[in-house]
């Protein structure tokens, strides 16, 4: 054996599997559901790290409004800072799944349809 011919074991291939009866089609569509599961768990990630990061904001935002409320107020204004934090954060998270739940569904209705 040469060593022009010999690949080196560390070298991976980039090139995706193929059988001997693979159409150019096949391994096309193959690669394409490949991206899009990983644009889709990239969104999905992306997406939850937004809705997370603005409950977390919302949440301190809240808690910063308490600290700062001068202790002789009344206990009204606490209660009006805390409900709209909780209605904020539970506004965003439930808009977020409700969304992804929709959109799920859309895709595997799709999905299903081709094939």
């Amino acid at each position: 054996m040469t060593e022009s011919s010999a690949q080196p074991p560390n070298q991976q291939n980039d090139q995706p599997s193929t059988s001997p009866g693979d159409q150019p089609e096949e391994v096309a569509q193959r690669n394409l559901a490949e991206t899009s599961d990983g644009v889709q768990r990239a969104r999905a990630i992306t997406g939850l790290l937004v809705v997370v990061m603005g409950d977390a904001v919302i949440a301190a935002a809240a808690i910063v409004g308490l600290v700062v409320l001068d202790s002789s107020s009344a206990n009204g204004q606490a209660v009006a800072i805390l409900t709209s934090a909780f209605t904020a954060i539970g506004s965003i998270t439930t808009a977020y799944f409700g969304i992804r739940a929709a959109t799920n569904t859309a895709q595997s209705s799709i999905s299903a349809r081709r094939d």
